[in-house]
């Protein structure tokens, strides 16, 4: 599943919600389900850059079109999400 600019701001306005933080992580994988989701603390990819932030977490993409995953920059390679909360 490529990612789109509308699908990209989509989960922007879902994280940028008023509810807690795992509801808000619900919200996605509810109005994404064929993507692969991950969530995990802001400070395991402090090596890498999002593709965007919110003020409760950094968004990466994951292409796992090869064997290995890896993050990716590239919407249009995405198949997965990591949603990685600030603290």
């Amino acid at each position: 599943m490529a990612m789109t600019a509308d699908a990209l701001r989509e989960i922007q306005c879902l994280l940028e919600g008023e509810a807690p933080s795992a509801e808000c992580v619900a919200s996605v994988r509810k109005a994404f389900p064929g993507l692969s989701l991950t969530r995990c603390d802001a400070s395991d990819m402090d090596t890498e850059t999002p593709v965007l932030e919110t003020a409760r977490f950094n968004v990466y993409l994951i292409d796992t079109a090869e064997h290995c995953a890896r993050i990716s920059t590239d919407p249009a390679k995405a198949s997965g999400l990591i949603l990685a909360e600030k603290r």
